[in-house]
């Protein structure tokens, strides 16, 4: 018999080491804990949210706190934890220490590997040239670690969107044109991405989530919940269901549902809280939604940007201050 899709969904609250550290625990227990998914030696690729340096105040990435819990569980089961994420703008890196990250990679001696280069390509007729990360493909264990986000062109992102930091980053561009015409196209590619990587478990730091002008335009909102699950399809339909916001406003559980890789609520265990439990009434979403292909001006534009203030701007500045 097929096994019933799992959510664990539990109130938390506090970011504080040991709080979180306890929600953890609970959060992974009807799943067996962190020993389900990781065994002694195995490479553990953890996937935050490392999407800008610019607000690190904001919440807009994945916050170092649960980072740091979820490196060390994986770590007392035996397991090679690293960190990785492929930021539209920036290195994983430089936006992981802008964040806050640099004590936790000393402390945990984590490697952050910056996804480029090495590529590896799934096969499927409507994007048979998308292209992956080697280094995600290759992790023994993958462990997505989204945060809860309205997002400006895609609604809300949640644990499906937070794997296209798995598509090296010139791709991710390429993609927005090529499939942003078409929100529908869109939301299809990222559930393929999704599914290409299917993740062994994902972690949805709810904990304080981002509204409104989303991804990093909006504003820090308390929600108070962690959610966990192996199917991450699952996990996001959960969320939606939460947020009180229909399935069919947001691409990638929309696409979920067209492509058959999404399980009706109905036909999800909640062994923990159950969403009607945890609903929100007054999430905001977006002010209002833009096109996915930010179009192709506005990349060379902040190409060009980025290159007039490195190689003329600044140098011409330094001889008007005499």
């Amino acid at each position: 018999m097929h096994q019933k899709p799992s959510v664990s969904l539990i109130r938390a609250t506090s970011y504080e080491r040991e709080a979180l550290r306890e929600s953890l625990v609970t959060l992974l227990e009807p799943f067996g804990g962190m020993a389900a998914f990781v065994k002694k030696g195995d490479r553990v690729l953890l996937k935050p949210n490392l999407l800008t340096g610019s607000r690190p105040t904001k919440e807009c990435t994945t916050r170092v706190e649960l980072v740091y819990e979820v490196a060390q569980m994986v770590i007392e089961v035996g397991g090679k934890p690293f960190l990785g994420d492929s930021p539209a703008f920036g290195s994983a890196k430089g936006v992981a220490l802008a964040n806050g990250y640099h004590p936790v990679l000393q402390e945990l001696n984590l490697p952050i590997s910056e996804f480029h280069g090495k590529r590896y390509q799934i096969v499927n007729e409507s994007f048979n040239h998308l292209l992956l990360s080697k280094e995600v493909m290759e992790a023994d264990v993958v462990i997505n670690l989204p945060k809860v986000k309205s997002h400006s062109q895609l609604t809300l992102t949640l644990g499906v969107k937070n794997l296209f930091g798995c598509v090296p980053g010139k791709m991710k561009a390429w993609w927005h044109m090529e499939a942003g015409k078409d929100a529908n196209r869109f939301g299809e590619m990222l559930v393929e991405t999704a599914r290409a990587i299917n993740p062994n478990l994902t972690i949805l730091d709810g904990i304080i989530g981002h509204e409104g002008n989303g991804p990093s335009g909006g504003e820090p909102r308390p929600l108070g919940i962690l959610a966990a699950a192996s199917d991450v399809f699952a996990l996001d339909r959960a969320m939606v269901e939460i947020l009180n916001v229909s399935p069919h406003q947001v691409p990638t559980v929309a696409a979920s549902q067209r492509l058959g890789v999404c399980p009706e609520l109905a036909a999800i265990e909640f062994p923990q809280l159950s969403p009607d439990l945890l609903k929100i009434e007054d999430w905001r979403l977006p002010d209002k939604l833009m096109p996915i292909d930010f179009a192709m001006p506005r990349v060379i534009k902040s190409t060009f940007k980025h290159l007039y203030i490195r190689f003329l701007k600044e140098p011409m500045s330094a001889y008007g201050k005499r």
